[in-house]
């Protein structure tokens, strides 16, 4: 007999039987309306909600220990300095000791009425994973009222089903309950990355999970802004990519020598068309094209490699900018360098180059990493 399964015998309440874990981005006011709903649709006992919070702008972290004071219920863990909805789930399975754990939004659209039925088949062995569908028959999109989500959200489905080998109608949805001995054994593979968690489950287990879906209403946001902005196609990529190769090429490195060779195609238009167009001499074109392709590349980074650690505010991006120019720039000499002095030693021009370029790259994204997106 179980500590927890002791203590409710002797207390009279039902033991801590499932978290919720809420991962949170400005969502200050959804928390207390959710928590109701919770209340409402399991009971006073037997559950606690955990809010993952990542240091919002708005105060979420302040409004949970706020309700916490009045609620053993609720917890809250507010990071600092890390982000994404996945670190946050996983963050979240390690630190609850109630045997199940589900994770939903908390925004409200997904319906807290769905927790009875996706624990009870998860306790009962259905399955090993209750999966909370808004494509599965009885399932209705409707108060979501996005069309153009509906058909993207197609398409990363039909992908994500290739990954994993299950037949889900929603693999990419945010709203699931399984066992959290389970969540914790896989959760030292798990990528981390992007917005779907469950897909990274699906795909980091040695053996197919058992899943069960359950037809959601899926509503509209109660409050706020929606996270998903246009980079979340790009983010659902990236980790399709580090499921697939990420052991082999870090996935963040990959992303920047993506951008590092687009770099490339907008410096030699630069270059062209203040040469050819506008007349410049080469010295002054060449120096415009290099911090073009700079600027290029820090925007395209701080949208997409760095987009968890993404600077936002003008002073953040203004010594952002300037910290990466300078990382770049170091980065350049040590290319120069490590490519002439292989050349002079008799390696092949061509070889001495892409040395040059891998050292110069690597030498980039530390600094980069370090002292641009790493002190933000």
């Amino acid at each position: 007999m179980s500590d927890a399964t002791r203590s409710a015998m002797t207390t009279g309440t039902p033991p801590l039987e499932l978290a919720i874990i809420l991962p949170t981005l400005n969502e200050r006011e959804n928390l207390a309306p959710l928590v109701a709903r919770i209340d409402e649709a399991l009971g006073t006992t037997g559950w606690e909600v955990l809010v993952v919070d990542d240091d919002s702008a708005d105060g979420t972290s302040d409004e949970a220990r706020r309700l916490a004071l009045s609620d053993p219920r609720i917890r809250v863990i507010q990071r600092i300095g890390r982000r994404g909805l996945s670190g946050a789930a996983i963050e979240g399975f390690c630190a609850t000791a109630a045997p199940h754990v589900a994770v939903m939004d908390a925004d409200h659209q997904h319906d807290p009425g769905l927790l009875v039925a996706m624990l009870a088949a998860v306790k009962g062995g259905e399955a090993d994973v209750a999966v909370a569908s808004r494509f599965a028959e009885g399932a209705s999109t409707q108060g979501w009222g996005r069309p153009d989500r509906e058909r993207l959200s197609g398409i990363a489905n039909a992908l994500a089903r290739k990954l994993t080998g299950v037949a889900l109608s929603d693999p990419m949805s945010g709203y699931f309950l399984l066992r959290s001995d389970t969540a914790r054994r896989l959760a030292p593979r798990l990528s981390g990355i992007g917005f779907k968690i469950l897909l990274d489950l699906l795909a980091t287990a040695d053996a197919p999970l058992r899943v069960k879906e359950f037809p959601l209403n899926f509503a509209a946001r109660r409050a706020g802004e929606s996270k998903l902005d246009r980079a979340i196609a790009l983010d659902f990529l990236a980790g399709l990519y580090d499921k697939s190769f990420g052991r082999i090429i870090p996935t963040r490195f990959a992303l920047f020598g993506t951008v590092g060779a687009l770099g490339v195609l907008v410096h030699m238009a630069i270059l062209y068309v203040f040469l050819a167009v506008a007349g410049t001499n080469f010295s002054w074109s060449q120096a415009l094209a290099t911090f073009g392709a700079m600027t290029f590349n820090f925007w395209l980074n701080n949208f997409l490699t760095y987009r968890d650690r993404r600077l936002k505010t003008a002073r953040q991006v203004l010594f952002g900018w300037a910290s990466f120019v300078a990382a770049c720039s170091i980065g350049a000499f040590a290319n120069v360098a490590v490519a002439t002095t292989l050349y002079e030693r008799g390696l092949h021009e061509v070889l001495a180059a892409l040395v040059g370029i891998g050292i110069g790259s690597v030498w980039n994204f530390a600094l980069s990493s370090r002292f641009v997106w790493g002190r933000y």
